[in-house]
């Protein structure tokens, strides 16, 4: 840790002296010549390559620290009177588990497999995933996808879940003495959130499953997160809501416009902050700034009207960089500057609920690629997402 906060505030300081350096060479114009432009920015490749050094030795010492972990607990009662340990039952039983991974690899004994499996069957023939290799799975989405750390998540057991929404308020009145009270009744809407399917087919060869070293749990959750994160995190940008979620940037039923830009390839540090005003104060205190990298370089170089940057580097460990105090994530799927692009999202992304239909399942495919010595493992889920209050989100759409 003592390395990592001294990598901290060495980016802490390559970034004031990126700001003096700014602030030195700006002509009357406030733009920097050619070569201090290009100064400039192999000064900001230091502070990007600091933070992305920063987040690997993060990343290194949780690993240390999983490793270095107890493996065992020393005995502190009398082995007679040690309680039983908890029997585990259905799909986190042991023996489900046991039975799910040996059918994956064809051992053991079929009959005794299959009675086991019986226990997580689903409708289209596959076998729902032991509840153990499922919270692997969805941990491994969370790395993958940014945005599913910062949305609601909840869990359907149907294929639509209709959610009520509030769209309007009653008011209260001034009433004379004796006089009548004024009716004044809530407006209710309703929102649905559908499961659409999302799949993929990993294939593995014959040689590396019968691998009793080969750790194939561990390769399929990685590379299922991969895939289906990447898929996923799109549609929750960008998705139509056609067959797949409906994302944040849709015209109808996405984030509501909160600035347009005067500029169809630059943005201002007063737009930003227009940005910042445009959600309402209760949604700020929770709120999250969503960009693209490309974008983030920009706003670095945005100061208030104070002559302060609104761009200002995390000095703690794991915490983000903030804009204007709130937390700022990048994700490559937001557009970068162009005409007509939705830069910048800025609001309380815990409004954008993601519906999971509870049970992942996979498919073992022994026979489809038998002529090349491999076999697949077809593995889906049902997943939809949706804004479900689109003021609680606000957007920078660039000039067209």
């Amino acid at each position: 840790m003592g390395k990592i906060n001294d990598m901290r505030a060495q980016r802490a300081k390559a970034w004031e002296q990126a700001k003096a350096f700014l602030d030195s060479r700006r002509n009357d114009k406030g733009i920097l010549g050619a070569e201090d432009t290009a100064t400039y920015e192999r000064m900001e490749k230091e502070i990007v390559d600091l933070g992305a050094e920063i987040e690997r030795q993060e990343r290194i010492e949780a690993f240390e620290r999983e490793l270095n972990a107890h493996v065992g607990y020393p005995i502190t009662s009398r082995p007679e009177n040690a309680p039983k340990a908890e029997k585990k039952a259905g799909r986190a039983s042991q023996e489900y588990r046991s039975a799910f991974w040996n059918h994956m690899r064809r051992q053991g004994n079929e009959f005794e497999v299959k009675n086991a499996l019986q226990v997580g069957t689903d409708t289209e023939g596959g076998y729902l995933v032991p509840d153990e290799f499922e919270r692997t799975i969805v941990e491994s989405l969370k790395d993958e996808n940014i945005f599913r750390s910062i949305a609601h998540l909840i869990q359907t057991a149907s294929g639509d879940r209709k959610i009520p929404i509030s769209t309007s308020k009653g008011e209260a009145a001034w009433i004379d003495e004796e006089g009548t009270y004024p009716e004044s009744d809530d407006s209710f809407g309703q929102v649905t959130i559908s499961a659409y399917k999302l799949g993929t087919i990993i294939k593995v060869s014959e040689e590396l499953i019968n691998d009793s070293v080969f750790d194939i749990e561990s390769y399929i959750a990685t590379e299922f997160a991969r895939r289906i994160g990447a898929k996923e995190e799109a549609a929750f940008f960008s998705g139509d809501g056609s067959g797949k979620p409906l994302g944040i940037l849709a015209a109808a039923g996405g984030a509501q416009v909160g600035v347009t830009a005067a500029s169809a390839t630059a943005l201002t540090c007063d737009e930003v902050i227009d940005l910042y005003h445009a959600l309402r104060s209760p949604y700020r205190k929770d709120a999250v700034w969503l960009t693209n990298d490309a974008t983030i370089k920009a706003i670095r170089k945005l100061k208030d009207g104070n002559g302060q940057y609104i761009w200002q580097p995390s000095l703690v460990a794991k915490e983000p960089d903030t804009i204007l105090g709130r937390p700022v994530r990048t994700s490559a799927y937001m557009p970068e500057i162009a005409s007509g692009a939705k830069t910048v999202a800025f609001g309380d992304f815990s409004y954008y609920w993601i519906a999971d239909r509870q049970g992942r399942t996979f498919k073992r495919l022994g026979e489809l690629f038998a002529p090349t010595g491999q076999v697949g493992f077809l593995g889906s889920q049902r997943v939809d997402g949706r804004l479900i209050l689109g003021e609680a989100v606000k957007v920078l759409v660039q000039k067209a």
